[in-house]
């Protein structure tokens, strides 16, 4: 497996790891597919994306600078396809993610998710990443479905965090 900057033919490989199962609405990957089209456009500008190849893109990740703030950071996108799930491929690319970050001297990530059943997964590998709840908004997508925020920072980024409370308290 190979980490690399995003190119404009990874655009169809892409959406088709956004629809290889039902874990994304048409509205959403209506939503990935605006910002991957910004990312093509202008590169680096208001996101950056990474993507994991082997014989054939496997999954990427998508994030950038949260506006207003100083070495604040959203993980707007990851997503792997089914056929390549447990193979470490989400991990390498938040693991890539968060040393481009390091490198630009980020401070925190901050990831969005839903707290419904279908995101269960999503929410369980962030906590084994070392990212922690930072917050909750309730019914925030409609009712019955919160909004779930994560949080880490990066300089220090270890999937430990668990075992360093001022870290974790810090976040919350």
């Amino acid at each position: 497996m190979r980490i690399r900057k995003l190119a404009p033919p990874d655009r169809e490989p892409i959406l088709s790891v956004l629809r290889s199962d039902a874990t994304f609405t048409e509205d959403e990957i209506a939503v990935a597919t605006e910002v991957l089209d910004a990312a093509l456009a202008q590169p680096g500008r208001d996101y950056h994306v990474l993507v994991c190849e082997a014989h054939a893109v496997l999954g990427y990740i998508c994030y950038g600078s949260t506006p207003m703030t100083l070495g604040a950071y959203d993980l707007y996108w990851i997503a792997t396809h089914r056929d390549a799930r447990g193979r470490g491929v989400a991990r390498r690319l938040v693991e890539a993610m968060e040393a481009e970050l390091r490198a630009l001297a980020a401070r925190v990530v901050r990831v969005e998710t839903s707290q419904l059943d279908t995101y269960g997964a999503a929410r369980a590998f962030y906590l084994r990443l070392g990212y922690v709840e930072a917050g909750r908004i309730r019914d925030f997508y409609r009712p019955g479905d919160d909004l779930v925020i994560f949080a880490k920072a990066v300089a220090l980024a270890t999937p430990d965090v668990a075992h360093r409370p001022a870290l974790a308290s810090a976040l919350r």
